[in-house]
């Protein structure tokens, strides 16, 4: 536990330090609370035997999930890539759930804190771990390896995202390999997506990488509450994991129909007034331009609106790729367009194209100017906050 307002009787609470806070200064609370005892790496805020005191509050707590994982002796199957990690593992929890209680990381616990906290969820009698992979620059990936120590691994895709931090799509390619370079080094297997030739070509340069092959028509033939055909990518993958773990096809099949995707990724929600495609938990370049795809050439004879959000995190190739999406906007078959935040504003100067510099500006106009009878694509990175206009909608 590392939040003190969400502490539960007994557990044991980590004082960990941001950018923003001191953990430290909150230990106290959260043994008023009910934990049992507050980890601590600051000498000034002990105040008795409740209080354990150690060198590096992040590093203990990293340290212990490992010890977890080492204890439990599960196998683990870590998943990372550019888009798609969550929609897969949570196909791959529902289909491996077919043959094994699994355990699989909650909402969007996948970085260096939120990895160990999902090994210390996991609790005895579970049979099969999940652990999805997050990283925003090189070495995260290895580093989170070397905690979950997982047996298998699979990697999405390789797209354009978070480009400021890795430095060029290279870097992405190179990150996301750390996966394949640490299940090469501990006699791993890695699931791939042989007809991604990225992919392909990464598990190929490592001879030592054990790898079991799958194909995107894998994902074909399911009926499900999925929107776009880029999710026939997870869907293939979740399909090739359960038959490679001997999973019956009955259930994979009950599995894969049965999930309806939550939390803004790839949600279809229709209103009195419109059907709205909400897909704004978060956006790069590889993803918004598989969503605007996918929008465009959907048979619904509905006439088609999207709003789009900035992409953050790209850093010097922001102006580019928001650029790119505007290219590709005028391409495609999409009768509305509304873009938001500071990068489209600039990117689509001249256009004629509908902007607006944030959300509350675009809330101001869908209330004077609603839409109806609209399919709606609504996409965007996070931080724009999309999800607040969906009432309008």
């Amino acid at each position: 536990m590392t939040d003190s307002r969400r502490v539960q009787n007994g557990s044991l609470f980590f004082a960990l330090r941001g950018e923003r806070f001191d953990g430290n200064a909150y230990a106290a609370a959260a043994l008023e609370q009910g934990a049992g005892y507050a980890v601590v790496d600051d000498p000034a805020v002990v105040r008795g035997d409740r209080y354990i005191l150690v060198e590096n509050t992040l590093t203990t707590l990293q340290h212990l999930a490992t010890y977890h994982r080492r204890v439990l002796g599960i196998p683990i199957l870590a998943i990372t890539g550019t888009n798609g990690k969550t929609t897969t593992k949570e196909l791959l929890s529902r289909v491996l759930s077919g043959r094994f209680l699994v355990s699989a990381t909650e909402g969007n616990l996948n970085n260096h804190i939120g990895v160990p906290l999902t090994l210390l969820s996991i609790r005895r009698g579970t049979e099969f771990a999940i652990v999805e992979m997050g990283a925003s620059r090189r070495g995260e990936i290895g580093m989170l390896c070397s905690i979950a120590q997982p047996d298998f691994g699979l990697v999405t895709n390789i797209g354009r995202a978070h480009l400021e931090g890795f430095g060029s799509p290279e870097g992405v390619r190179e990150a996301k390999g750390e996966l394949y370079d640490y299940l090469a080094s501990h006699n791993g297997l890695a699931f791939y997506r042989k007809d991604d030739p990225v992919i392909d070509e990464m598990v190929a340069e490592r001879p030592r990488l054990l790898a079991k092959a799958y194909l995107s028509d894998d994902g074909a033939g399911y009926k499900t509450a999925l929107c776009g055909d880029y999710n026939l990518y997870n869907i293939a993958a979740a399909v090739a994991v359960g038959e490679y773990f001997g999973v019956v096809p009955r259930k994979i099949t009950e599995a894969v129909e049965g999930y309806n995707p939550q939390n803004s990724r790839s949600q279809v929600v229709k209103t009195k007034k419109n059907t709205v495609i909400v897909d704004c938990y978060n956006a790069n370049p590889s993803s918004m331009q598989a969503a605007v795809e996918a929008l465009s050439g959907m048979s619904d004879t509905r006439p088609k609106a999207a709003i789009l959000g900035d992409m953050l995190e790209l850093g010097r190739f922001a102006p580019d790729e928001h650029m790119s999406v505007i290219s590709q906007l005028a391409r495609e078959h999409i009768r509305d367009i509304y873009l938001v935040g500071s990068n489209f504003v600039s990117a689509a100067e001249g256009t004629g194209i509908k902007v607006f510099r944030d959300v509350a500006a675009l809330d101001r106009h869908l209330e004077n100017f609603p839409l109806k009878g609209f399919t709606v694509l609504l996409k965007g990175s996070r931080g724009i906050g999309l999800e607040k206009v969906l009432d309008r909608l």
